[in-house]
């Protein structure tokens, strides 16, 4: 436990001395408040109108801002991290490998699990660090809403926005650990998160294959999530999806080991 503690640290503390962690929170902030406001002002112009149409009919005014509002933002989040999360995992092992750190760390009395394990957490810790500022938006929204909707949404949608998080990191480090190009690691982990977004387009296809794609797109698990909705088949794919890709690492990392032997 005190060795995973330590690369933990480690992989904090370089986060922050890097201008990585900082350029990746400015822009995604910036821009999630950007469109935030705008999703607040055009749900409220369009609940106005419709309130106006309401009274001209004689019925009564039927319009969920809040619901609204977060279901766009929810969204919005979903597709900034499929181009902010490759930027936090391109370095993870690519950076060591170009270094020439990699041997120091697979011949210290670290295991390989603690080494994927620390630098993962660490990453996934920043990337809540990053999402907590945008919690405030929607808290702040909600407790100004009369009358007071349901926190469901809130808590679920966050809830999967850490899961989607956490998986999409979890493939980055994977596939940052079998190059040295940062570079490279960055695009090929972009390209395999959108492979993942658009699975659901398969959807369409017959029999049996259309169910298996649909159920194999990151995509079509997180629209449960931001729909308030916490499915146990959500669950089981997100922390499938992680366990299966940290051991994937694991055994990247075990065999540059067993090559340098």
């Amino acid at each position: 436990m005190r060795n995973l503690y330590a690369i933990y640290r480690k992989e904090m503390r370089h986060y922050f001395v890097s201008p990585v962690a900082y350029v990746c929170i400015g822009l995604f902030l910036l821009i999630s408040a950007f469109f935030f406001n705008f999703f607040l002002s055009a749900v409220i112009q369009q609940s106005f109108q419709m309130e106006m149409q309401s009274m001209q009919f004689g019925m009564p005014p039927q319009f969920d801002v809040p619901g609204q509002v977060m279901r766009a933002f929810l969204g919005l989040l979903s597709t900034l991290i499929l181009f902010i999360t490759p930027f936090l995992t391109m370095g993870v092992f690519a950076e060591e490998r170009k270094r020439g750190t990699m041997e120091l760390l697979m011949t210290s009395p670290i295991s390989e699990i603690q080494v994927v394990l620390g630098k993962f957490l660490a990453s996934l810790s920043l990337f809540a660090v990053m999402l907590l500022p945008t919690a405030g938006y929607v808290v702040y929204m909600y407790l100004h809403s009369e009358p007071l909707p349901p926190w469901r949404l809130l808590l679920a949608g966050y809830a999967g926005i850490l899961l989607l998080g956490g998986s999409l990191l979890a493939l980055g480090t994977f596939i940052s650990s079998l190059t040295e190009n940062q570079l490279i690691a960055a695009v090929f982990t972009f390209v395999a998160f959108l492979f993942l977004w658009v699975l659901d387009l398969g959807h369409t296809a017959e029999g049996g294959l259309g169910s298996v794609l649909q159920y194999l797109s990151a995509s079509r698990h997180y629209d449960d999530f931001a729909r308030g909705i916490i499915d146990t088949s959500g669950l089981v794919y997100y922390f499938s999806f992680m366990v299966l890709f940290i051991f994937l690492t694991v055994r990247s990392i075990d065999s540059m080991r067993w090559r340098r032997a």
